[in-house]
């Protein structure tokens, strides 16, 4: 059986959402965001390991509040991460064991996420062989091509998804991908792009449109109300 790994980046700045240490800490029902999220990762039998990578100076903070509390049985590491998302990645990714073959790539401010939806991608990544497997789900809006605020054109959003994470990848692939970014300043804005640049099969497996980003406050609410329904 391959090693699987969740690697959760948990190291955006909260800006937007207005908390000064980061909404990953945000109370949801109950308890931090990133507590659902890395739950979600640690209740799924085929992963063995998780990494955690937030800011440099809230790994003992993140570690305490919303990890360490869930006693997860696994491996659970929280490690520090880099100045953007991508570098982030690559510090989890080279915190895994070496034995690991699979990379489940998953943002920390997705506490919506559930087993199903992890494990269906997974599967997709056995079934089709291809090198990554993206969770997504068909544009339902119309979208427009802006230049400012003019509009310049409108393609057909039958041939477009709104993608999602997880993203899971075969190990190699996606650490090829990063030194490849790394080499050419390439800042892709997920994973999959990174591996879809150098040539990689990157394909796309339905998930549930509630599985949002919290990233303004009106999100929380959004979340937890779907919590409620569950």
């Amino acid at each position: 059986m391959p090693r699987i790994a969740a690697v959760i980046v948990a190291g955006g700045s909260g800006d937007r959402f207005g908390a000064a240490g980061g909404k990953q800490l945000a109370v949801l029902a109950g308890r931090p965001i990133l507590a659902w999220t890395v739950e979600a990762f640690g209740c799924v039998d085929a992963v063995d390991e998780l990494v955690v990578v937030c800011h440099p100076e809230r790994v003992a903070e993140y570690r305490s509040e919303a990890v360490a509390p869930l006693g997860i049985a696994k491996s659970v590491r929280v490690v520090a991460g880099g100045g953007t998302r991508q570098e982030s990645v690559a510090a989890g990714m080279a915190a895994v064991s070496p034995e690991v073959s699979i990379v489940l790539v998953h943002d920390g401010a997705r506490p919506l996420i559930t087993t199903e939806t992890i494990e269906a991608a997974l599967r997709a990544l056995d079934q089709t062989g291809a090198d990554g497997i993206v969770v997504g789900h068909p544009s339902v809006d119309t979208l427009k091509l802006v230049d400012g605020d003019k509009i310049t054109a409108t393609p057909d959003r039958a041939a477009y998804w709104a993608v999602q994470t997880p993203q899971v990848f075969r190990a190699q692939p996606l650490r090829d991908a990063h030194a490849a970014a790394q080499r050419g300043g390439f800042i892709g804005t997920d994973d999959a792009s990174l591996v879809e640049r150098v040539g990689g099969d990157v394909r796309v497996v339905e998930g549930p449109r509630d599985n949002i980003k919290v990233t303004l406050p009106e999100d929380l609410a959004f979340a937890e109300a779907v919590l409620r329904h569950r």
